[in-house]
């Protein structure tokens, strides 16, 4: 483009043309337009979830994930990065760089209590990286899983100003809840719901289309403004159930786990060692008593359990190949060298499958497991439409190897993850391992450092909160490099740890593991109880030299415990940690502040969006799902009693224009929360629940079908 003729000045500052009474004696000037810094990168964060350290290749994994071992071998790989242990509440520390509970997320919003740290709701004094950047010229993208919003917000009614585009993105194409269907997913294109493009009798998945949608927002800004940097935050829904993707990928692994989980542990840890991911002398962390030893197992359920993470592990690299395609497609611009990548996974492999599995994740969360001779007869259909599945708990100690537990917890199983760097543009270095203590809130103040930008004082006209990490970008070249992160407290549903110059505390609740907990978890945490924990409960562990928390040394080194303790308790005043919570379906069933207080009635019109659970109508649901098995011995270890993330949709048959029944459709999408039926009954009690179908004009009864959704996603057949 030719040399503009015309002067321009920055918005807010003085008019430098001139005016005169009429054209011809005055002189124009344009407000300047903001333009990013020239050759300033593109920045694209990759955010996979329930990842575990030992599942990609380059962490040590059977699992082939070529495309990120390339960024590996390209790049840095990061083996001492830190999440919060749980998806919405490390979500939030990577997008604003500060801590969880500063930003209301002290657990998914769908456990939000009426507390400044638990409440669900991000302050705008916490900014968005996407609000930062767009400040600086750039195109600002999401897609994939948002999870940052309260789930009452999620409706066609809004408010929209926790909706992705309401934070900073230009664009967005995703889900906004914790998980969806791989086959049949619920999407959003901006600020409204859509179809999926196509089925899965067509070949749709949802990984390949949010890829498509990634590279086809980029090229339609670059096809425009081709110097315009982007910031592209992928989050994909991989490797959150449902563990969905085509048989071919699945059957690629067909007897590669038959050696079972603690055989995957071994030789996982004997290539983390090789490839130099933990040190030569580490030690693997013991057998979970939570998991049984793979040798007794009886023969089907050994086969079950394999198929299981056969279509885990098909799942894992089938999300790789299409990360390969948007690599690809970067390398075909010729915007790969310059766009700095940060892939990393919002916490530890997932327990959320239970003891022995499931083909319908919902089971477990109803504490009703599906009985082995069910499952088997579904085996060929496991990671298929008609399936909501999840592996067992083995699979999940096994893909956080070499640490013990998993996701939720604060042990390093939840919060230790895997991270990988990549900018041949920027870091010299390739191919290099970094053991340096980071936590995800340094993803933001990196990426500026990197970018020469000062966090923003204000935006939108709203006084900035502090950024809580630091960067690490002093480390890309530099090996040796001391960390600037020093201390970081952890809280997730009771359960804490805190990180201190080579030192960490745990305080466990309701106990080390199930089977060793007197407590099931979910459990309240009373005065008394926080006095026996923080008199009794606390471990230490000197992680520079036990990386996976082998050897307990609370007796050997008391004062040091006591020093981390009070030191967890300063954090946690800092950063809205307390009142400490330890229950779960307590917070499930919290009542929260609705848009419309007080229904009494409820209007459905034809064409209109589907209604999330949150705000759907009261009402009735199936017996089985909301008796609470006491006799189950996943709830006698401690099984979880509350559901997040996932959502029964509510169908209204109409027969002659009037409600004919109230029918749940139990495909787990969005989310609700099991054990919801009694207290559902009893509103609907005080409530008159009434439904008028709106016909079109010409359209007879039948034409007033009710909303929420057609019938069109799938729900796994009863047995």
């Amino acid at each position: 483009m030719a040399q503009s003729s015309w002067s321009e000045y920055r918005p807010g500052q003085r008019f430098p043309g001139v005016i005169g009474r009429t054209t011809d004696e005055s002189s124009p000037a344009w407000p300047q337009p903001v333009r990013a810094v020239a050759g300033a990168p593109n920045v694209l964060f990759i955010v996979f979830d329930d990842t575990g350290f030992g599942q990609l290749g380059c962490y040590g994994s059977p699992i082939e994930t070529p495309n990120l071992d390339a960024l590996a071998a390209g790049g840095l790989l990061y083996n001492n990065m830190h999440t919060t242990a749980l998806c919405s509440p490390s979500r939030s520390c990577i997008i604003t760089g500060r801590n969880h509970h500063a930003n209301g997320m002290a657990a998914i919003t769908e456990l939000a209590t009426g507390y400044p740290g638990y409440d669900g709701r991000i302050p705008f004094e916490n900014g968005f990286l996407s609000e930062m950047l767009l400040q600086h010229g750039y195109n600002t993208y999401m897609v994939g899983k948002w999870h940052l919003m309260p789930s009452e917000q999620e409706s066609a009614a809004g408010p929209y100003d926790r909706w992705p585009l309401g934070r900073g993105f230009e664009r967005f194409y995703g889900f906004l809840g914790g998980d969806t269907s791989q086959w049949h997913p619920d999407l959003v294109y901006d600020n409204h719901q859509v179809e999926p493009p196509a089925t899965p009798e067509e070949g749709y998945h949802l990984t390949e289309d949010l890829v498509e949608r990634a590279m086809s927002f980029i090229a339609d800004a670059k096809q425009v403004a081709p110097d315009k940097p982007f910031f592209l935050n992928l989050c994909t829904g991989a490797t959150h159930a449902p563990h969905h993707v085509p048989a071919e990928w699945a059957d690629r692994y067909r007897g590669r786990f038959d050696d079972g989980w603690d055989v995957y542990r071994e030789q996982t840890f004997a290539r983390q060692k090789e490839l130099g991911v933990v040190p030569q002398d580490a030690r693997l962390s013991p057998h979970d008593p939570d998991v049984p030893a793979w040798e007794s197992l009886t023969p089907d359920a050994r086969r079950l359990a394999a198929r299981m993470m056969e279509v885990y592990a098909g799942f894992l690299a089938h999300t790789d190949h299409h990360i390969g395609r948007l690599l690809d497609f970067l390398k075909e611009t010729g915007e790969f060298d310059n766009t700095l990548i940060m892939m990393v996974s919002d916490n530890g492999a997932s327990a959320e499958g239970g003891v022995t599995g499931t083909t319908n994740e919902l089971q477990f969360f109803n504490n009703a497991p599906e009985a082995l001779e069910e499952s088997l007869a579904r085996i060929d259909e496991i990671g298929a439409p008609t399936t909501f599945n999840h592996y067992p708990w083995g699979w999940t100690w096994a893909g956080n190897t070499p640490f013990r537990r998993w996701k939720r917890e604060t042990y390093r199983g939840g919060t230790s993850d895997p991270f990988l760097v990549h900018w041949p543009a920027g870091i010299r270095a390739r191919g290099e391992i970094r053991g340096q203590f980071a936590h995800i809130v340094d993803m933001v103040p990196t990426v500026l450092d990197v970018l020469g930008i000062e966090a923003p004082a204000t935006i939108r006209g709203v006084t900035q909160s502090p950024i809580h990490g630091v960067s690490f970008a002093h480390t890309f070249d530099d090996a040796d490099a001391a960390t600037r992160h020093r201390t970081q407290y952890y809280e997730m549903l009771g359960h804490r740890a805190i990180d201190h110059d080579g030192w960490r505390a745990v305080c466990p609740w309701p106990g080390p593991s199930f089977a060793e907990a007197e407590r099931p978890f979910g459990t309240p945490i009373t005065v008394t109880d926080l006095d026996d924990l923080d008199a009794h409960h606390w471990e230490l562990y000197h992680v520079d030299e036990d990386i996976a928390e082998t050897r307990n040394l609370a007796r050997e080194h008391r004062g040091k415990l006591i020093e981390m303790i009070a030191l967890w308790y300063v954090e946690a005043g800092k950063y809205n940690v307390m009142p400490i919570d330890g229950s779960a379906f307590e917070r499930v069933m919290t009542e929260r502040p609705q848009i419309t207080e007080n229904r009494t009635g409820y209007t459905f019109r034809p064409g209109t969006q589907v209604l999330p659970a949150a705000v759907a109508p009261p009402g009735p649901e199936p017996a089985a799902q909301c008796r609470r098995r006491r006799r189950d011995p996943a709830r006698r270890r401690g099984g979880r009693p509350a559901v997040p993330g996932r959502q029964r949709r509510r169908l209204v048959a109409l027969r002659q224009g009037r409600p004919a029944a109230l029918r749940p459709q139990l495909r787990p999408a969005g989310p609700v929360s099991r054990g919801l039926g009694r207290e559902r009954a009893r509103r609907a009690a005080r409530v008159a629940f009434r439904v008028r179908a709106h016909r079109r004009p010409g359209h007879g009864p039948r034409q007033g079908r009710a909303r929420p959704r057609p019938a069109l996603h799938r729900r796994p057949p009863r047995r």
